[in-house]
């Protein structure tokens, strides 16, 4: 039996069954072209589009051979590394930055709430 070709779009993959492939790929058990052939994916393109959308790694310092490497080699994908890792630090500095910055803003607009309505919002907790 032949097989019918379909095309088909990436509606026609649900968020589950690509975070499960990604998963898969992400922990080392499946490859790109793996992932094709065990789920039917038409196109490697389509895998790569969903592992920079919702992969838990930053696919642009990653090396993709699986070739022994030299030690230039292994040195230019430390270096990768420690530029990821710098960005990662960054973002999570950012984040933080921002966080607290929220919560002294809440912080102040619950005060200003209670000055300018009169009424209790924080619970006064009694002591033990």
């Amino acid at each position: 039996m032949d097989k019918i070709y379909k095309k088909r779009t990436q509606k026609d993959y649900s968020l589950s069954l690509k975070l499960q492939i990604l998963q898969e790929i992400e922990q080392g058990l499946l490859t790109t072209t793996g992932a094709l052939e065990k789920y039917g994916v038409q196109a490697a393109s389509t895998v790569r589009t969903w592992l920079k959308k919702y992969g838990n790694f930053d696919y642009q310092y990653t090396i993709h051979t699986m070739k022994s490497k030299t030690p230039e080699q292994h040195i230019l994908e430390l270096e990768q590394q420690v530029r990821l890792l710098e960005k990662q630090k960054n973002r999570a500095e950012y984040l933080a930055d921002r966080a607290d910055k929220k919560v002294i803003l809440f912080d102040m607009m619950i005060d200003y709430a209670e000055k300018e309505f009169n009424i209790p919002i924080r619970k006064k907790q009694e002591p033990k």
